[in-house]
């Protein structure tokens, strides 16, 4: 992720749709964009891994973020320095298949690169897409899970022998 992505971002962030089920804060100045940019590649640097820019193979467009990151500066599900993957995506490029082709590229990478033994993540209970993505790649559902706000989220886990598992079975 890199500043020249910022105006890209930017359009992806200052979507209401996009952060329906993001605490509903969408950006409003770009430099807000370039503040997470920063805060992105910092984590490259303190933990050698964060979330990507993801781009289409055929236009080289970005179309989003993709990625694992080490949490470690919040507690989450009363968790802390865990493996969570994630990803947002422009609205325009929902439903295409890009989230379950990503997701399958970084879990492979985390898993056999990395050597990540146990990954989480965490979705708004209520957005049905990116649950039904963690489920389709093989994330098990764990427990809903209320935020201070009271608001209900999903906390979803897979481990590395289950990856290997179920690519085996394919």
């Amino acid at each position: 992720m890199r500043h020249e992505d910022a105006n890209a971002l930017f359009e992806m962030d200052c979507n209401p749709n996009v952060h329906k089920y993001l605490w509903q804060k969408p950006v409003v100045n770009i430099d807000e964009v370039h503040a997470y940019i920063d805060m992105v590649r910092q984590q490259y640097m303190d933990n050698g891994i964060g979330r990507f820019v993801a781009i289409t193979k055929d236009t080289n467009e970005l179309i989003g973020w993709t990625g694992i990151k080490f949490v470690n500066d919040h507690v989450e599900n009363g968790n802390t320095n865990f493996y969570d993957y994630g990803y947002r995506l422009n609205e325009k490029f929902w439903n295409k298949g890009f989230a379950t082709e990503a997701s399958n590229a970084w879990l492979d990478y985390g898993f056999n690169q990395m050597n990540i033994q146990e990954m989480n993540a965490y979705t708004h209970a209520q957005n049905g897409a990116s649950n039904h993505v963690l489920q389709k790649v093989g994330f098990h559902f764990m427990e809903d899970y209320p935020d201070e706000n009271g608001v209900t989220w999903k906390w979803w886990q897979l481990k590395k022998l289950e990856f290997r598992n179920q690519n085996l079975e394919l």
